[in-house]
């Protein structure tokens, strides 16, 4: 026989029917509880030590959170700055395994229907798909970057010339198997993840490709947008606990125009400084074309007009007449402020409606206490994207490179043109005392042999 669960109490239960005995002797550890004797029982310890017990546990809580998140703050940022500075092949690693991380966390919250569907391959075809389009992207940037090497190897010549065909063949091959496994009643559901899985690869891998061809154009253009969007996101935080009042948008209720513009102005001022201290380090400034290269190794090249500071006059009209001299990137830093200050924020709101969509509190657990890799990477893909537009639009300078008159040569001639072209410039080099007679000699032969 079960024993009885007449003394059993349930807190949260008031029916209003009549204590019972065991009711009784629990109200009397009640302050202020008269016994039977009429003696007003006095607290007794241990539900004290309940009733504190929780804010003492909430206090913890707190408290070991906050010191999970600022341990895992100062690693990032160490991190950050060791790959940084060893070289420009480590720092497309991070970028390529944030890339890579995102994508698993944004494709992660809408495919957990897919196994009470049991439907087979969605996750294979999401990381398919991934693949193909790194490889598409990441290839167009080591042709462009990297032709003069490509173009004359003779096992990567076909694949840097075909290259875009190749990536057109691996991605139609994935499109006709999604088509194939397209089950019946299951339509909608597979159709959904069709264009969830590529409009993640847009706005995370197509954007972050771009931030990647940025660290070859040179460290500046990558680590400038980046600090651009931790200190405006700094200095927002700072003026909207100080003076905002005004709610900015619903997404963010913590968000205020005072703090939004408050944190614009700041940001102005501290791309300004930054820009002129990384101006002086061709580190900084130079684009690389030797993966091997570190801080300490060095880079060396022209720097681009835009780093060089001109003379600017101030008309005499104004009452301030006079020449000062600035550099150029001054000017440009005002609007990449502007853009990280006052744009990118969107990309945050952006993400916190698609976390409200999907009611969860974050993208990921990858990083203690910061939640996923994408809760902290949402304002950086378009402010990259940004930087390579407005770079290629305003600041790049475009001449011919080694790799694009290999590349003319080699697809715009026939070999015996190309045999006359290697031996006009033999000639030229011989003329200019840049090779001995010898080596013309040497050459000439050889062609008139073949």
């Amino acid at each position: 026989m079960s024993k009885s669960r007449r003394s059993v109490r349930f807190q949260h239960r008031s029916d209003g029917r009549r204590p019972s005995i065991s009711d009784a002797s629990d109200a009397a550890s009640d302050p202020g509880s008269p016994s039977k004797n009429g003696v007003v029982a006095q607290p007794a310890t241990i539900p004290e030590e309940k009733t504190e017990a929780p804010p003492l546990d909430e206090y913890q809580k707190k408290k070991q959170t906050f010191i999970t998140r600022t341990i895992w703050t100062f690693v990032m940022i160490a991190g950050f700055f060791i790959a940084m500075f060893s070289g420009h092949i480590y720092i497309i690693g991070l970028v390529t395994a944030v890339q890579i991380i995102s994508f698993k966390e944004v494709i992660a919250i809408a495919n957990v229907p897919s196994k009470e569907k049991n439907i087979r391959f969605t996750k294979s075809l999401n990381w398919y798909f991934l693949g193909t389009s790194m490889y598409f992207l990441y290839g167009e940037s080591v042709i462009y970057y990297f032709k003069h090497i490509l173009l004359v190897d003779r096992v990567l010549l076909p694949l840097a010339s075909h290259h875009r065909f190749i990536s057109f063949v691996l991605w139609i091959m994935g499109f006709v198997f999604f088509v194939a496994s397209l089950q019946k009643g299951h339509y909608r559901f597979q159709f959904t993840q069709f264009a969830w899985t590529h409009m993640a690869l847009y706005l995370i891998v197509v954007q972050a490709h771009f931030v990647m061809n940025n660290i070859l154009e040179g460290m500046i253009w990558f680590f400038l947008p980046a600090s651009l969007v931790i200190t405006n996101d700094i200095f927002a935080y700072v003026c909207g606990i100080t003076f905002g009042r005004t709610q900015l948008i619903q997404l963010s209720p913590k968000k205020t125009v005072e703090g939004f513009l408050g944190a614009w102005v700041c940001t102005i001022i501290f791309g300004y400084f930054m820009t002129n201290i990384l101006m002086r380090y061709k580190y900084f400034i130079c684009p690389v074309y030797d993966l091997g290269s570190n801080v300490l190794t060095g880079l060396e090249c022209d720097p681009n007009p835009v780093f060089v500071p001109q003379a600017f006059e101030i008309p005499e009209w104004t009452g301030f007449g006079r020449t000062f001299y600035v550099a150029p990137m001054q000017f440009h830093i005002l609007l990449f402020a502007t853009f990280a200050s006052l744009v990118a924020p969107f990309g945050g709101f952006f993400a916190s409606g698609l976390k409200r969509s999907f009611k969860i509190k974050d993208f990921g657990e990858s990083i203690p206490g910061h939640g996923g890799i994408t809760d902290r990477m949402d304002c950086q893909f378009i402010m990259g994207f940004f930087a390579y537009m407005y770079y290629h639009s305003f600041i790049a300078v475009f001449k011919a490179s080694v790799g694009d008159i290999i590349e003319a040569a080699i697809n715009g001639l026939t070999v015996d043109e190309q045999l006359e072209v290697l031996r006009g410039l033999s000639k030229y080099l011989y003329n200019q005392g840049a090779v001995p007679e010898s080596v013309l000699e040497l050459l000439s032969t050889e062609l008139q042999r073949h």
